[in-house]
Order: C-alpha cells, then sequence, then structure tokens
C-alpha cells in the first residue's frame, strides 16, 4: 500500500539530532523521503476489510497488516511500552511543550486544534541550519520494483482479489529468499519475537486489535483454529475531537488494553 523512496545524497543531522533519533529509535524512519500511498489498492483492500475480525478477507483466507510490516518497512520500534499517556488540548500546553522541547513555538495560525501543522516543523528543521558533514548509512529502498501498480486502477486491484488462487498470494512476503538480509539494519530483526503477538495497538486514544491469531500463514506458521474476537468496547473508534485533557494510561475505557499489551505483548 506504501511505496518509500529513500533519496541520494542523503540529509544531514547534527551529532545531537542524530543521537535523540537513535534514542528514540525514529532514526531509520526520518530516513524515508518520499511515500507513495497506492490509492486505488487501498481502497479495494478496504472493501475487504471485516472490523469484526480486523483482517482482509480474501478467497484463500484472511490477511492484515502487522507488526512486521511496521517494523521491516518503515523502520519504527514494535516492542517496549505502549504509546499512550496525556492529551492536552489546549493551545497553551502546545506552546509550552513545544518551547521545553524545541526552544520555539508556533503561533495560533501554525496549528490546527491541539495539532501543529507539519509546515511548521518542515521550517523549524531549515532554520537549526543542521549542516555538520556526516555520512548517513542509507536503509536502502527496495520496493521500486512495484512501481508500476501506482498506475492501475480499482477495478484492476478487485478482479485481481476475486481472482487470486491459492499459491498467488505471498505469505511470508520477507522471507530470506525474497529481501536480502544486508538490507534491513539488524536491531530491527532483533524486534521479531513480538510481531506474531495477538496484542491490542495502542496509540493514545486510538485501539485496534492485532488479530496474529487469523493471520498465521503470514508469519510462517501454519493457521489453526482462531481464539474467541475480543470486543474493543468504548475503546474502539475513539477520536480526538473536542476538548480532551485526558490521561489515556489510566482512562476505564483504556486502562485494561495498555495493560493487556504490556503483560501479552512476548506471548505469540
Amino acid at each position: 500500500m506504501l511505496t518509500c523512496d529513500h533519496p541520494v545524497p542523503p540529509d544531514r543531522y547534527n551529532d545531537r539530532v542524530e543521537e535523540h533519533l537513535r534514542v528514540t529509535r525514529f532514526y531509520h524512519a526520518s530516513q524515508i523521503g518520499v511515500v507513495q500511498c497506492q490509492k486505488a489498492l487501498v481502497n479495494a483492500l478496504i472493501e475487504r476489510w471485516h472490523p469484526d475480525t480486523y483482517t482482509f478477507h480474501l478467497l484463500v483466507g484472511e490477511c492484515a497488516v502487522n507488526l512486521e510490516d511496521v517494523a521491516l518497512i518503515l523502520g519504527l520500534p514494535t516492542d517496549g511500552l505502549p504509546v499512550t499517556g496525556m492529551t492536552m488540548s489546549s493551545f497553551e500546553a502546545l506552546e509550552a511543550e513545544c518551547l521545553d522541547q524545541f526552544g520555539v513555538a508556533p503561533r495560533k495560525e501554525e496549528c490546527r486544534g491541539c495539532c501543529i501543522k507539519l509546515t511548521w516543523l518542515c521550517d523549524l528543521k531549515e532554520n537549526f541550519q543542521l549542516t555538520d558533514e556526516i555520512s548517513i548509512q542509507r536503509w536502502h529502498n527496495w520496493e521500486r520494483g512495484d512501481r508500476r501498480y501506482r498506475y492501475l486502477t480499482l477495478s484492476h486491484f478487485r478482479k485481481a482479489f476475486d481472482e487470486i488462487q491459492e499459491g498467488q498470494f505471498v505469505w511470508a512476503a520477507y522471507d530470506v529468499d525474497r529481501v536480502d538480509p544486508n538490507i534491513i539494519p539488524a536491531e530491527i530483526y532483533m524486534q521479531s519475537v513480538v510481531w506474531s503477538a495477538t496484542v491490542p495497538l495502542v496509540s493514545f486514544e486510538c485501539i485496534e486489535w492485532h488479530a496474529t491469531d487469523r493471520i498465521r500463514r503470514q508469519f510462517g506458521f501454519v493457521q489453526e483454529v482462531p481464539h474467541q474476537k475480543w470486543n474493543l468496547d468504548k475503546a474502539h473508534g475513539e477520536v480526538l475531537t473536542g476538548p480532551k485533557n485526558l490521561n489515556w494510561t489510566t482512562a476505564p475505557s483504556h486502562s485494561f488494553w495498555v495493560m493487556h499489551w504490556t503483560t501479552n505483548l512476548y506471548v505469540s
């Protein structure tokens, strides 16, 4: 669904910025240049999404985007504590946080509600004048061969999904015979123990179910009878509209799922 290009020459970070990116484990994601969204493919998949199972339903079985995809395509960390905590809706709170983190703060017109416009962050990076001569090892793009799919229409993908047969669908897309192991940094593979965990995915107000018990073949396992479906109840579908000065870690609708991630992350 996403094609990530990593243009050359690399960006230049000073030592302090690169250190923070590596400590927060966002360094590999920062190296992604242009992200192309294949809208026709996304729309075709949405038509096959079943919200009761949290998977896409195809003739050959169920599949879903999972933590392995996030780690190997985007380079984002997939283990550790859930991404949650306090959300503050006021501009004053946002201003104070930016002053603390960056030493400068956006104006109100550079924000939308309690969110900062990306243009302000882009300008902020330019104004830092990061010109240190640091050679950055690029995480090469290994999806460029799929550019032809950008020009296919919704009808093409619908037809492909309707006619797909067993043996045509690639379940284990990251096997060693398909991806050069030297392309993916070693620290990414160190997270692989958690990729097949059946857990809730937590990001502040957002809770989604990581239904790996229904997509075992994507991890090279034999598909068995899935577990009983989980009901996320009020935690699913929460949005940050209106004032939401709330600590999602301890919110009654979310605290159970935060604990569920923490205690079941290493259980496949």
